[in-house]
């Protein structure tokens, strides 16, 4: 897991040939965009941009990935994510859907809070577990950004 600030993006280019295309999408002066899917390399990168309000940490659901990274970006409001290791997530509440690129699992023994404001972003490697969308000191309305990038 990586968290930092937008600005800060061009020190993990390097991890990825994808991600620069995915940063710079998010570094663009207003990110007006409209809840949905935009393509950025067909499959193999996309943006989906979520509004929602956050939920209280007794409805969190840990999720893990094993075909894309997650570059989770807030545009607006702030969140609380966790974090656990992919080996400490042992209770499975939902298979692997190899369509959606998705399993569930209850929440682990530990788990690490992350909070992000505007501006910050999260990413998530298939061997990291996460619970988004999670209330920080109370509801918020937030935009987000999820770039998702073929691991």
């Amino acid at each position: 897991m990586i968290v930092d600030s937008l600005a800060q993006w061009q020190k993990y280019a390097s991890l990825s040939p994808r991600w620069p295309a995915a940063f710079e999408l998010l570094a663009r002066a207003n990110l007006d965009l409209a809840d949905g899917r935009y393509e950025i390399d067909g499959h193999d990168c996309y943006a989906l941009v979520q509004s929602y309000k956050t939920r209280p940490l007794a409805q969190a659901k840990f999720e893990v990935h094993r075909q894309y990274t997650d570059i989770q970006f807030i545009v607006a409001g702030r969140e609380t994510l966790l974090w656990a290791p992919l080996a400490m997530l042992t209770k499975v509440t939902q298979p692997y859907s190899t369509e959606k690129d998705v399993a569930f699992f209850d929440l682990p023994e530990q788990a690490t809070p992350v909070r992000l404001i505007a501006g910050q972003f999260a990413i998530f490697f298939p061997t990291d577990g996460h619970a988004p969308c999670l209330e920080c000191d109370g509801p918020s309305d937030v935009k987000k950004v999820v770039i998702k990038v073929r691991a």
